[in-house]
């Protein structure tokens, strides 16, 4: 079911990997940020989005991993938007991102996935204000909606993941640090923080969640080994810690 989280806000989230999709009310009507994750799950947002009495009029993806990159044809035929960057990259990636779906999750349409467009400059009619930065995935942008006091993240600042680099760009430790930086400026704004991931964060923990993940880069810059505590919480294990597992292995 749908949490509303602020006004015109409302999270989705589900069991794989506690993915969170978000409805965000814009002028126009909706957009969806990242709809996931498989075939009844995307039924079950649909139905969400259906007795919210408004229609869809696009989507965002915050990054092009596979898991953010779904959609379904209940949605609509409109615009799915990402940065330029992220774009591209899920165009390139499309046919790798179908087979990862495939594997990972059950009903997806493959048809669909990845069919993404770069977002005007004007933000078309998707609200607020874009924090691209180049962690985690190429083009990977978070969503500030300052006037509601939200910050969508994508695949940051989350409870249970850890920061994830990409092993295949360069210096992806300033990278991190970089996005950190812009996020916790963004973060200035906002009493709500909605990760791609893991628990929406309200007032304090919000903060907490910077803390943490600066803390973990700072440790590879230095060479340590890092230290997180969301590697050691008592629900992480059995099909928990699976999944977990699983999505590290598939990001990307």
């Amino acid at each position: 079911m749908l949490n509303q989280v602020a006004e015109g806000v409302w999270v989705r989230q589900s069991e794989w990997v506690w993915s969170n999709a978000v409805v965000v009310r814009g002028e126009d009507g909706l957009i969806l940020v990242d709809p996931g994750i498989d075939g009844s799950d995307l039924d079950r947002l649909a139905d969400d989005v259906d007795r919210l009495g408004t229609e869809v009029v696009a989507g965002f993806s915050t990054h092009p991993h596979w898991d953010h990159l779904l959609w379904h044809s209940r949605f609509g035929d409109v615009p799915r938007y990402a940065t330029s960057g992220g774009a591209q990259a899920a165009g390139e990636a499309r046919e790798p991102a179908r087979q990862m779906a495939a594997r990972s999750a059950s009903g997806i349409p493959l048809e669909l996935i990845g069919l993404l467009t770069p977002l005007p400059a004007d933000g078309g009619p998707v609200p607020g204000e874009i924090v691209e930065h180049q962690a985690h995935a190429i083009g990977h942008a978070a969503l500030l909606l300052a006037d509601r006091g939200v910050l969508l993240a994508g695949d940051m600042l989350s409870d249970v993941l850890i920061p994830l680099l990409d092993p295949r760009r360069p210096d992806q430790v300033s990278a991190y640090e970089t996005a950190l930086d812009r996020l916790g400026e963004a973060a200035r704004h906002v009493d709500v923080l909605v990760p791609g991931h893991g628990a929406v964060a309200e007032g304090p923990e919000v903060v907490a969640r910077l803390a943490a993940d600066r803390a973990y880069i700072d440790a590879l810059r230095r060479g340590g080994e890092p230290v997180d505590a969301r590697l050691e919480q008592d629900w992480l294990s059995g099909p928990h810690r699976s999944n977990l597992e699983q999505a590290r292995r598939s990001s990307g």
